[in-house]
């Protein structure tokens, strides 16, 4: 991978970029308030469990999808179509589709703003745009290595999280920082099989995040969006 490749995969999944992610904890601050995530090893094994078994898997199965798809010009249109119709139709609550369509609305909207000859891409895709989708495009256009890119899209999502866990539990930088370290190796095993599902094997097992989801809207005081 080039230097420029590099800094565009970095620019991907910084934590400031302008979509909107540090505003949604995804069930996070359901769980902490319920006393089901009140510290470093309980957040350490919720993020490591949604790893290996959560939603997180699926997403990113979808976004290398997205860069396939983006990559075969031949069935660009239809396959990207195809994909972001499909992750809209398996998010598991209404809290987490509208998430996925905010962010991805956002950042197809930076990715045009930064290279227009996109904006025909996001045209044929319309409105809404899955996160995932919009990540995948805009790490092909910029022919950013899938593997490099798939770290990089599980990096972002973790650093996110854990972020929100130093507010709500709450904890300290540094602590976040360790929990960073020890959660690598897992995300990275999760990178490895996340490259070999076949479609028939996209899916997942999450109900405590789609519970966690559903409850967050009716909490009586939030930090977060739903």
């Amino acid at each position: 991978m080039s230097d420029r490749q590099l800094l565009h995969l970095l620019q991907l999944s910084n934590p400031m970029l302008p979509v909107g992610a540090y505003s949604y904890s995804e069930g996070l601050e359901y769980l902490v308030e319920q006393k089901i995530i009140g510290d470093r090893e309980q957040l350490y094994s919720w993020l490591e469990q949604e790893l290996r078994y959560g939603s997180i898997r699926t997403e990113t199965a979808v976004m290398v999808r997205a860069y396939q798809s983006k990559r075969q010009e031949a069935r660009e249109k239809e396959e990207l179509i195809y994909w972001n119709e499909w992750f809209s139709a398996v998010r598991e609550t209404k809290e987490l589709r509208q998430q996925s369509w905010q962010m991805g609305q956002s950042l197809l909207k930076l990715l045009v703003s930064l290279e227009p000859d996109l904006a025909a891409i996001a045209k044929d895709i319309g409105n809404p745009c899955n996160y995932p989708i919009a990540f995948g495009i805009g790490a092909a256009n910029w022919q950013i290595d899938i593997e490099a890119t798939a770290i990089g899209y599980l990096q972002s999502w973790t650093t996110n999280l854990i972020g929100a866990g130093v507010k709500l539990i709450p904890l300290g930088q540094t602590t976040a920082q360790h929990i960073l370290q020890d959660i690598s190796a897992p995300l990275l095993m999760a990178k490895t099989k996340i490259l070999t599902l076949t479609d028939e094997e996209l899916g997942s097992c999450g109900w405590g995040l789609t519970i966690a989801s559903m409850a967050h809207e009716t909490q009586y005081t939030r930090l977060f969006r739903s």
